[in-house]
């Protein structure tokens, strides 16, 4: 049984957790189809081929971490296993944190644990007001060791300190507050907001956002370093003289629509409309 499903449309791709009878909860399965739905995306969109990555899932949670079975199978698991079992969970949260086109996270309900990761490693969070978040490793003596570096940016490190240390529950307006979500609305608006943020996002050129996300994350590397500034004119300058720089150049000056935000600038020949495992 497929436990996600991946469709992709005129460039928006839709990843979608499918375990609703679980509240969505990982597993090794699940992580492993995760990871190689995130392998197929990076060469699409490294292509042009999608533009947004939506994440999302089925039925009243967004997802309740880890799966109850699968914890208790890594009782039994050696050091050498969990190491295994840890690494494959981790690829998963770079794989989606260093997706070269924009990631939309959807959220609808509780998002516990590892969940929290999968929030924070997306660009925009758009989140239901009957939303809650956990970091609640702590609980079950465990600690939210892979999801740190995202979570922690996304929060800043003195509020991890709190959340990560207490397991307090976060509700949507509190998630909101601190930065862990951009926008929160009323559940019955969720899918209008999140179709208003593609519509938002598909304005931009895909070669400048691309190339945006790439310089934000190598800026947080070293923000005022010779080499970093360096950097930041070399990819200012070779936008400048691109064909999408151009374009939209000239549309600015002649008060047009850039030819990406045309239904023919989008990518209609992705393999798109039946959803896969």
């Amino acid at each position: 049984m497929a436990y996600s499903t991946l469709l992709i449309e005129k460039g928006v791709a839709r990843l979608t957790l499918n375990r609703p009878e679980v509240h969505n909860a990982f597993d090794d399965s699940l992580i492993a189809e995760l990871n190689a739905h995130l392998d197929e995306l990076h060469a699409l969109a490294n292509a042009g081929d999608v533009r947004v990555v939506v994440l999302g899932s089925e039925g009243k949670s967004f997802s309740a971490g880890a799966d109850l079975n699968w914890m208790k199978r890594m009782v039994d698991y050696d050091l050498e296993n969990n190491l295994a079992d840890s690494r494959k969970l981790s690829a998963l949260m770079h794989g989606l944190d260093t997706l070269p086109c924009p990631t939309v996270c959807r959220v609808q309900g509780a998002a516990f644990g590892g969940a929290v990761g999968l929030a924070a490693c997306c660009d925009v969070v758009v989140a239901s007001d009957k939303a809650k978040f956990c970091l609640s490793e702590v609980k079950i003596g465990l600690s939210p060791a892979v999801i740190s570096p995202y979570v922690q940016r996304a929060l800043g490190e003195r509020q991890m300190r709190r959340y990560a240390l207490t397991a307090e529950v976060m509700d949507a307006p509190t998630a909101l507050a601190l930065g862990l979500a951009h926008h929160v609305v009323e559940h019955d608006a969720l899918d209008s907001a999140v179709d208003a943020m593609l519509d938002t996002l598909l304005g931009g050129s895909p070669q400048a956002q691309r190339a945006t996300k790439a310089l934000l994350a190598n800026v947080a590397q070293a923000p005022d370093s010779d080499t970093t500034r360096e950097h930041t004119c070399q990819v200012i300058a070779k936008l400048r003289v691109s064909q999408e720089g151009q374009e939209g150049l000239a549309s600015f000056f002649e008060k047009r629509r850039p030819s990406w935000t045309q239904p023919s600038g989008l990518q209609e020949n992705n393999t798109a409309a039946e959803p896969r495992s």
